[in-house]
């Protein structure tokens, strides 16, 4: 059984230690971190604390040493991102933080971007993300595309304001058997079911999967909408996708 005291570094022990409240999120980050390599657990710090100067650096340090770009990417910036996002979700800290904390992540993952292309790596799944019609909101949706992004996923970002046409043009475009909605507007929510119903209405529905989320979203609103999958927040969103894909859940 891994303990927080197993991991190394001060700024995660007492990140999970302050923010992270439920259990099965604890047992989570703790069994990740605990077998993190140090300069993994230092990239996702960073992450967390919104440097993007040192994401940089410390990345570029942990390929030249010689790790692997996915495990840096797993275990350092997803992993500090995941943290992220449940501080997020909590209220803990707010859009400047997390656009900085975007921004830490970006700076990582630039390096570890061309080594994935060049290795020809096929994307796990490919996904249709939008806010919906009447809804500007895109920092949630925007923080899922750069987990989803991460975890391997193929993302077409349609912005914010989309309508149903447009969600359909998208999907049967790219071929796409997975849909994306973000709401963050009470108001814009009704918008999610009448995306859904354009689907059945242009005899679609059966070829998407279709997940949604956003503040004001919940459960039984998904279950109402008849949406597939509901996700709670950034690392739900892929864990939802994984799901929805039938792929394999990663750590």
């Amino acid at each position: 059984m891994t303990l927080l005291s197993d991991i190394t570094n001060e700024t995660i022990r007492a990140e999970i230690e302050e923010f992270v409240e439920r259990p099965e999120e604890i047992k989570r980050l703790v069994d990740l971190f605990s077998q993190a390599e140090p300069i993994m657990q230092a990239i996702a710090a960073t992450v967390i604390e919104g440097e993007h100067h040192e994401t940089d650096r410390l990345t570029a340090s942990a390929l030249n040493d010689g790790f692997e770009a996915l495990e840096i990417m797993d275990d350092g910036l997803i992993g500090g991102m995941g943290l992220v996002g449940i501080k997020f979700r909590e209220n803990f800290i707010f859009v400047p933080e997390v656009l900085a904390c975007a921004r830490a992540m970006k700076a990582g993952m630039a390096h570890i971007d061309p080594i994935l292309s060049a290795s020809g790596i096929d994307p796990v799944g490919k996904v249709v993300m939008g806010t919906v019609k009447g809804d500007l909101h895109d920092i949630g949706k925007n923080l899922c595309i750069m987990m989803l992004q991460g975890s391997g996923f193929d993302v077409i970002d349609l912005g914010v304001d989309v309508s149903p046409d447009d969600f359909i043009d998208a999907i049967e475009n790219s071929g796409s058997k997975l849909l994306g909605m973000s709401a963050l507007l009470t108001t814009t929510v009704p918008n999610m079911g009448r995306t859904i119903e354009a689907f059945i209405d242009a005899d679609l529905r059966d070829d998407v999967e279709i997940m949604v989320g956003g503040a004001p979203v919940t459960q039984e609103f998904a279950d109402d909408m008849g949406a597939d999958g509901y996700g709670k927040d950034a690392l739900d969103c892929v864990a939802t996708a994984r799901r929805l894909l039938g792929i394999e859940t990663a750590v």
